[in-house]
């Protein structure tokens, strides 16, 4: 079928190159020129393992193409995939401004019937919003549908997500734009659940709203292991063994982080408080997940009493693995702390350097993790990166001038550390 997808980012990108490889004719869309000019030259914007080869397969099999021309994916496209930002305003609302934008183009551009598909994360009703707005724009001179068909995808594996996906959610108004998506989507193997617009925009929120929540419970029972000397890992495996829990996102430490759970977090509240419910508990998730931070930086001055004049080096800027985003990652919140205290910061992550420079510039960035840790008075780890788990802690100890590890992940043995004359702290162990 031929697609478009408008919004190269982390969705839009992933999006576009897997729907190509799956044979479909693909336009991505953006308005910015220069990322525009990377894609056509097979550079990804981004940092997603396989992108690259994927961008590179699609291009050699002539079933993707990159412009900044929204009119003319409109033209030549029978489904067209909105993947714009939605970040978070003051409020906690989500700024849909781009959603509208990319609406009002497409409204313009329409002469034959086409499904405009969100698949942005977006507050419930913003598909009612968007039909009605290319209503007004065209004087419902040409027929169209409006669909809503949510990611779940991580960054970091959002490639085999896209490509295994546990379920295909579909939000229609008509069983011609079902049609249309289920042909869309026929190469996948999976329980393909269509409902309405609301339903569809909520199971989003809900689901990362969900997960988020089990991150921050977890994190509060590790509040309580440090306090009665049990260790959360093991509470947690305890509990993951149970199937009606599992395993997954019980992972104690610093906190979430990202484009999704935060903002996702955020705007369900909202939603729910524009609907006339109190939503305290996702209010208590958040709260939470913010004390994380102020935790970590607590173990820190156990360790070194004052971080004025301390040096104090960050392993791990992303907010999780295997990508280079840094958008409301914990450490620009601890590193930010750390400076007002006085501390001088150092810092390494294999891939989200040029990201971090530009949010956080009075740091020292080093371009391996022994040499930023040469003189230190503390390491604090903050990414789950598979190096770090693999640290030489002999070599470590011989580097730093206090050896001090507080461990935000909880990824490395507690009792391998101290055998290394470590003063170890991790969260909730």
């Amino acid at each position: 079928m031929r697609l478009s997808v408008i919004g190269t980012g982390y969705v839009g990108l992933v999006t576009a190159a897997c729907f190509a490889d799956l044979g479909h004719q693909v336009i991505g869309v953006d308005r910015d020129e220069e990322r525009i000019r990377a894609l056509q030259a097979g550079r990804s914007p981004i940092f997603e393992p396989g992108i690259e080869e994927l961008l590179a397969r699609g291009a050699e099999h002539r079933r993707l193409r990159f412009t900044t021309d929204t009119a003319e994916a409109v033209r030549e496209s029978e489904v067209i995939f909105i993947t714009v930002g939605t970040p978070s305003l003051e409020s906690g609302d989500a700024d849909v401004t781009a959603v509208a934008a990319v609406a009002e183009t497409i409204a313009e551009s329409l002469r034959d019937y086409r499904v405009i598909v969100e698949k942005s994360t977006v507050p419930v009703r913003t598909g009612e919003r968007i039909r009605d707005q290319i209503m007004l724009l065209t004087g419902g001179s040409v027929p169209f549908d409006i669909a809503s068909n949510p990611e779940f995808t991580r960054e970091g594996s959002a490639i085999y997500d896209f490509m295994h996906p546990d379920r295909i959610v579909i939000g229609v108004t008509s069983e011609r734009a079902e049609r249309l998506l289920r042909d869309v989507y026929r190469p996948f193997d999976c329980p393909i659940l269509v409902t309405n617009l609301a339903t569809a925009e909520l199971i989003k929120h809900a689901s990362n709203a969900f997960l988020a929540m089990k991150i921050s419970y977890i994190n509060a029972v590790a509040n309580v292991c440090e306090r009665v000397g049990a260790d959360v890992k093991l509470v947690a495996e305890g509990m993951g063994h149970d199937a009606r829990i599992g395993r997954a996102f019980l992972n104690a430490g610093v906190g979430y982080g990202g484009s999704c759970f935060p903002k996702d977090v955020a705007a369900f509240v909202r939603i729910a408080h524009e609907a006339g419910y109190d939503f305290r508990l996702l209010q208590e998730v958040a709260r939470v997940n913010e004390g994380q931070r102020e935790l970590l930086i607590r173990h820190l001055k156990d360790a070194l009493w004052v971080l004025s004049h301390r040096v104090v080096t960050v392993l791990g800027l992303a907010f999780k693995p295997n990508t280079d985003d840094m958008r409301e990652a914990p450490s620009v919140c601890v590193i930010e702390r750390l400076l007002r205290e006085g501390a001088q910061v150092r810092a390494y992550d294999p891939v989200a350097e040029p990201n971090a420079r530009r949010l956080l510039p009075s740091v020292a960035y080093y371009d391996e993790p022994y040499e930023a840790c040469r003189g230190s008075d503390a390491v604090v780890l903050l990414t789950e990166w598979e190096e770090f788990q693999r640290l030489d802690l002999m070599r470590l100890r011989s580097l730093m001038r206090r050896p001090v590890i507080v461990d935000g992940r909880n990824i490395l043995d507690p009792a391998k550390a101290r055998a290394h004359g470590f003063h170890y702290a991790g969260m909730g162990r």
